[in-house]
């Protein structure tokens, strides 16, 4: 399982750097063109847009794998810790169920009700392409939140928060630096 889980992984981080390669180098050639050569690809903004879409859905299962989706969490200080694991259980079966109906809805449009005639305007690749990315990142999430709960409560392991991590890294840096100079 450990393979699979890496494997996703894997897959994550290069689609989510080539996404983000891909729409920055466009919307640069794009400008550049523009500006010193009077044209523009006919197909740039177009590809540019629908590789950033997939990027922010793509970011979207990142932040779900390293838990850090925005939650209010101050409260909890003030209560015994179960009380913010059984909430946090409670708002990610929510958060499943909300994927689960999104992942539906979205399957059926993309397979069932969207036009296998409906192509892009620029590059005439079907639409049903770029509209996966909506069943994909849903299902990817889900399985994301499901893996979170797992090594919570089975494997017993507390998850690090990215946040807290740069703060503590950043804190480390600046009394190594403070020392050092």
């Amino acid at each position: 399982m450990n393979r699979v889980w890496k494997l996703l992984d894997n897959v994550e981080n290069i689609l989510c750097q080539l996404l983000l390669v891909t729409f920055v180098l466009l919307l640069f050639a794009q400008i550049v063109l523009r500006n010193l050569f009077n044209y523009s690809l006919p197909w740039g903004d177009e590809l540019a847009t629908y590789a950033f879409v997939w990027f922010a859905y793509l970011g979207a299962v990142y932040a779900a794998k390293k838990s850090a989706h925005n939650r209010v969490t101050f409260q909890f200080r003030f209560f015994p810790r179960w009380v913010e694991l059984a909430c946090g259980l409670v708002t990610d079966l929510i958060w499943i169920g909300f994927n689960l109906v999104f992942i539906w809805l979205s399957y059926d449009f993309v397979f069932n009700k969207m036009n296998t005639f409906w192509k892009s305007q620029t590059l005439g690749v079907p639409m049903k392409v770029f509209y996966l990315i909506l069943p994909l990142a849903f299902i990817a999430m889900t399985l994301r939140i499901l893996q979170n709960n797992y090594l919570r409560f089975v494997k017993h392991r507390e998850l690090s928060d990215p946040e807290s991590e740069a703060i503590e890294d950043a804190k480390a840096s600046a009394t190594t630096d403070s020392k050092g100079g």
